[in-house]
């Protein structure tokens, strides 16, 4: 069994953690529901997200059930305010000693770098902060890969990204034809009508 433990806080950004969050749970179903994936916060009660989504955690801080993957996900919240709260840092500084994974998207990895589990380790972060993550030192970050796996860590790129490194994670977890699997089911076969890198 798998629990997946997906951090959720004020300002993080939706798909950063939804995009994994669909993926984790048709893996879990594609499993006769042998795993289980929760929402964690520091605070019960619902927790407005970057967009305007709220949502409302399963757990906080006090009361989750033991993860084996901690998912941290990045937005305004991820890469300002929650990198001054040592309420949040802590909690993920101990929850990934852990963990058997940790899942980073985004500006998550700042989180991740604040509280410890991405020092000394190449990550990958939102091609817009991959400056100023670096500057923070003792990190490499990758600029030319959609996610990055460094030990038990696993970092992305922004957003959408995130859908590629939790479809790898779940294919380590639970095998290459599972992983497929679920990517089938999810329909997950980008096709973008417009690329992001196309001249202008």
């Amino acid at each position: 069994m798998t629990t997946y433990g997906l951090l959720v806080f004020e300002d993080a950004e939706e798909l950063d953690f939804v995009g994994p969050w669909e993926v984790f749970t048709v893996s879990a179903r594609l499993r006769d529901s042998a795993d289980s994936a929760v929402l964690v916060s520091e605070r019960p009660g619902p927790v407005r997200c970057n967009k305007g989504l709220r949502v409302l955690p399963d757990h906080t801080f006090d009361d989750h059930p033991p993860l084996d993957v901690l998912h941290v996900p990045g937005g305004l919240g991820a890469r300002e305010t929650q990198l001054r709260n040592p309420v949040v840092t802590d909690w993920i500084a101990r929850t990934a000693e852990r963990a058997a994974w940790v899942h980073g998207v985004c500006t998550g990895t700042f989180l991740l770098h604040a509280a410890g589990p991405a020092r000394g380790r190449r990550v990958a972060t939102h091609w817009s902060q991959e400056n100023t993550l670096e500057a923070r030192g003792d990190v490499t970050v990758v600029r030319d890969a959609r996610y990055v796996v460094d030990g038990h860590l696993v970092t992305s790129q922004g957003v959408s990204a995130g859908i590629d490194s939790a479809l790898w994670l779940v294919g380590r977890l639970h095998g290459r034809e599972h992983a497929r699997a679920v990517r089938r089911c999810i329909q997950y076969d980008p096709a973008p009508p417009y690329l992001a890198d196309e001249p202008v």
